[in-house]
């Protein structure tokens, strides 16, 4: 199975999620590694050539250089543009666990990276008894924090990240997406969360008059990654070695 994986998760919903995750997909494909996307639950589908289809997952398959069926890349998708568990609830769907990890590891054994994209902000309710940070956990993935910049990011910024950190998870990176072009003090923002998320700044996208995967991969710079992804290594080792001696 591909160590090449992050957890792609947000500040909030509408700040740019997938286009990082669609310019990671596209940053690594063009090295030459079999990249592909995965967004275990999408909600909201819209009528695409006679076709009902997610914008979000669509841009994720276009980015990527694998070819992996749909149910593997979106376990669940649900018609209704509204919170997960609302529109399950509505279809009548109990959205779980296992599918969401079985798909991954089957994507896994297809390629060399994979981009997991989350749904929302980094808590977003999928049942009763599930979240998108459970389902984090159970991936135990890298977890890469895009940063709307607009006001109100310094909160849910390094509240994201202390939830984040707060389950185990390894906070790789974190983008910065210009949401807002009118926002104040833009570079005072950033210099704020550079100094208080303590983890690497991979780029800054900025508000893109036509937002594709190419055009945002330009502001992102992967490398920062390879530190982060050594030391995830060494803590899921580590964690294999104690369980060992239980």
């Amino acid at each position: 199975m591909t160590r090449r994986a992050w957890f792609v998760t947000g500040t909030d919903t509408g700040i740019g999620k997938t286009l990082v995750s669609s310019a990671m997909l596209s940053l690594l494909a063009g090295s030459g590694l079999r990249a592909v996307g995965m967004k275990p639950v999408a909600a909201g589908l819209e009528d695409m050539n006679g076709e009902w289809r997610n914008e979000d997952v669509e841009q994720l398959h276009a980015a990527g250089n694998v070819d992996a069926p749909l149910a593997l890349r979106c376990p669940y998708l649900l018609r209704a543009p509204m919170s997960p568990h609302l529109a399950a609830r509505e279809e009548g769907v109990h959205i779980a666990l296992q599918p969401m990890l079985a798909a991954f590891a089957e994507l896994s054994a297809r390629a060399d990276a994979v981009v997991v994209e989350g749904v929302g902000g980094f808590c977003v309710p999928f049942g009763d008894d599930l979240d998108s940070a459970d389902l984090a956990v159970a991936l135990g993935l890298p977890v890469i924090l895009v940063v709307g910049l607009r006001l109100g990011c310094l909160n849910h910024a390094l509240l994201s990240a202390e939830a984040i950190r707060a389950r185990g998870l390894v906070l790789a990176g974190w983008v910065a997406s210009m949401v807002d072009p009118s926002m104040l003090a833009p570079q005072a923002n950033l210099h704020t969360l550079r100094a208080r998320l303590g983890a690497p700044l991979l780029g800054i996208v900025p508000h893109l008059e036509h937002p594709d995967a190419a055009s945002a991969a330009r502001h992102i710079d992967l490398r920062a990654l390879r530190a982060t992804a050594a030391h995830a290594a060494r803590r899921a080792a580590a964690s294999e070695v104690s369980a060992a001696l239980v």
